[in-house]
């Protein structure tokens, strides 16, 4: 169990002002990418939503123009979920600088659909913390639930799932059932020890839930 990793990961892709015409295009590809589209919201930034989410490059050189152009006109913003995603999406971007992502990685969507290091047509979360925080800024009412990956998978599968796991393998090396996999399933589901705790009173309608 020490190898198994959590990989399915929730990140932000922007497609810019200077994209904006290629949006149905760049669609596709992230599509055909294996990336979902879990949501996605077209919208036009104040001048203080932009430096807002580009705080982080505060300070920089190139603050006044990243946020001037992120600014400029529509956007389209999409959460995109699949396994490691924000490392697939930003491999599929490419280097920031369009410019040299047309030298050293010229098949990448920046490459194709960028002019320089502003107008590089296209956004993509760096980590985890930062996907998370750029999620909320785009789709407010989104829940973005917490992937685990790394030492943080392997440290909820050592408290959480390992232990039943272990006792369910234990129970059928005893028994021996003619289907090994069949009772091991019917017996986790009996056996699941997050099952939720059934009240007898009065049952309520469901309320919706937002992804």
């Amino acid at each position: 169990m020490s190898n198994i990793r959590i990989f399915v990961e929730c990140t932000l892709a922007i497609i810019k002002p200077d994209a904006i015409e290629k949006e149905t295009e760049i669609e596709d590809i992230i599509l055909q990418s294996g990336f979902t589209i879990a949501q996605r919201r077209k919208m036009h930034l104040s001048p203080e939503q932009a430096s807002e989410f580009y705080a982080e490059h505060s300070g920089s050189m190139f603050y006044p123009s990243l946020t001037a152009h992120l600014c400029s006109g529509p956007l389209v913003a999409m959460m995109l979920t699949r396994p490691s995603a924000i490392k697939q999406w930003n491999d599929l971007l490419g280097p920031t600088d369009s410019q040299k992502a047309k030298e050293t990685h010229p098949k990448s969507l920046r490459a194709i659909y960028g002019t320089d290091k502003i107008r590089n047509a296209l956004h993509g979360s760096d980590c985890f913390n930062m996907a998370e925080r750029e999620i909320h800024f785009m789709f407010p009412n989104v829940t973005v639930e917490p992937f685990p990956a790394d030492q943080a998978a392997e440290d909820y599968l050592s408290k959480f799932v390992n232990p039943t796991l272990l006792i369910g393998l234990t129970e059928v090396c005893k028994l021996k059932p003619a289907n090994p996999i069949i009772w091991l399933a019917d017996w986790l589901l009996a056996h699941n020890p997050n099952s939720p705790a059934v009240n007898e009173g009065e049952v309520k309608e469901p309320t919706e839930c937002n992804f």
